[in-house]
C-alpha cells in the first residue's frame, strides 16, 4: 500500500529523476496508458495524472504498458537479453497466447524464460504475458463497454485469446453468457488502497475484493458455478451505492455500510460474518475472543477459516480481527491494507 505521504514524496523524486528511488516505485501515467521508471527523461505529467506502484504486475494489471523510453521492466543493466527479447515479443502483440512453439521460433528454451523471469520480476513469463492481457481488458470493462467492443478495441485479433484474458477476470468466457439464467455484473472500482472488483446484481452485492488478491480468479469462479451465472460487464444499483459508500469510507465519513449483501457461506460461517459486522469501527477484536463471542471457544481455527473465506473486503471487517499478541495475523488483502485500514479507522473514530 502506498500512502498519500508516500505518493507526494515518489512524485517530487519522479520531478528530480532521482536514482536513488530506482526499484523503489514505479509511476502510471493516466494520460499516455505507460508506466515508467523514476527516472524516466520524458516530460513530466502532472500529479493528479500519475498512479503509483510497487511492482510491474500491479501496473500491468492497471492496463499501462511499459514506457519505450525509460524501458521498466527491460532495462539493459537489470536484465537478460533473453528477458529483454520475450518482453519486446509481448509488446508486439500484447494479446497473444503463448504456446512451447512460439518458444522454439525465438529460439529460447521455455523453462530458462519462466525461470529468469520468476527470479526477476516474481513472476514467470506466462503470467507476465497475461497480466498484460488482463490490463487491457480490464481497461475497456472498467469503461463499462460491452464485451464484443472490448475485444475489437482491445487489439484482440484472436478470439481464443481474448477469451483467455476475459475468463481469467470473469470466470467465464463471454460466449457461454446466453446458457445461463442469471446475470451479475462486475465493475471496477478505485480505492486509496488500490483497485476493487464488485459483482451484484440489483438486489444486493455478492463479491467485493481487491484486483490483486490472490486466488481472486477461483473466488469469481466459485461463486459464478454457484448460483450458476454469468458476470459480464456493467452496473447495478447496488455497485453504485458500494461506490459511494466506499468514497465516503476512505474519506472518513462512513462508519457503517448500508448496500445489500448476499451471504452465500455455510451457516457458521454466516455467524461468523454477522459477528464480524458487530465489531465497532476503529476497534479490533482477537480470533479467540471472536470465537468466544459466537460461543465457539475452542473452534478459533474454524472460525479464522472462515475469515478468510470472506469475499465482502472492507464490508465485511475481517480485518478487525488480530492476533492475541497483538500481532496483525494475516489479511486477503495483504498485511499493509489490514494495518492502513485499522489505523485510518482508530484516526476517524
Amino acid at each position: 500500500m502506498i500512502t498519500e505521504v508516500q505518493k507526494q514524496e515518489f512524485y517530487q523524486a519522479l520531478l528530480n529523476k532521482d536514482i536513488h528511488y530506482e526499484g523503489v516505485f514505479l509511476v502510471g501515467v493516466k494520460t499516455t496508458g505507460v508506466f515508467c521508471r523514476p527516472t524516466c527523461p520524458a516530460r513530466k505529467p502532472k500529479f493528479e495524472n500519475c498512479e503509483f506502484y510497487k511492482t510491474a504486475e500491479e501496473a500491468l494489471l492497471a492496463s499501462f504498458r511499459p514506457c519505450m523510453r525509460c524501458r521498466p521492466i527491460s532495462h539493459p543493466n537489470q536484465v537478460s537479453d533473453l528477458v529483454r527479447t520475450l518482453i519486446d515479443a509481448v509488446e508486439s502483440n500484447p494479446s497473444k497466447r503463448w504456446k512451447d512453439r512460439d518458444f522454439e521460433a525465438l529460439s529460447v528454451d521455455a523453462s530458462t524464460a519462466r525461470r529468469q523471469f520468476k527470479k526477476r520480476f516474481g513472476m514467470t513469463f506466462v503470467e507476465y504475458a497475461r497480466a498484460r492481457r488482463m490490463g487491457l481488458a480490464m481497461k475497456q470493462i472498467r469503461a463499462g463497454d460491452l464485451v464484443i467492443d472490448a475485444q475489437l478495441n482491445t487489439g484482440y485479433e484472436s478470439s481464443s485469446g481474448f477469451r483467455d484474458a476475459f475468463s481469467k477476470i470473469m470466470g467465464a468466457p463471454p460466449t457461454k453468457f446466453e446458457q445461463h439464467r442469471t446475470i451479475l455484473k462486475v465493475s471496477w472500482i478505485d480505492t486509496k488502497l488500490g483497485p476493487m472488483i464488485a459483482i451484484a446484481d440489483e438486489a444486493g452485492l455478492y463479491l467485493l475484493e481487491f484486483v490483486d488478491r490472490r486466488g481472486l480468479e477461483r473466488e469469481i469462479e466459485k461463486l459464478r458455478i454457484k448460483i450458476k451465472a454469468a458476470i459480464i460487464p456493467g452496473t447495478t444499483d447496488s455497485i453504485k451505492s458500494i461506490t459511494l459508500e466506499l468514497e465516503s469510507y476512505f474519506e472518513g465519513k462512513l462508519k457503517k455500510f448500508n448496500t445489500p449483501l448476499h451471504l452465500l457461506g455455510s451457516s457458521f460461517q454466516r455467524s461468523v460474518w454477522a459477528e464480524l459486522m458487530h465489531i465497532p469501527y476503529g476497534q479490533t477484536r482477537s480470533y479467540m475472543e471472536q470465537s468466544k463471542a459466537i460461543d465457539k471457544a475452542t473452534a478459533y481455527r474454524a472460525v479464522a477459516n472462515a475469515n478468510g473465506a470472506n469475499q465482502l473486503a472492507i464490508i465485511i471487517p475481517c480485518h478487525r480481527i488480530i492476533n492475541s499478541n497483538g500481532d496483525l495475523g494475516g489479511y486477503g488483502g495483504g498485511i499493509a491494507r489490514k494495518q492502513w485500514l485499522i489505523e485510518h479507522e482508530k484516526s476517524n473514530v
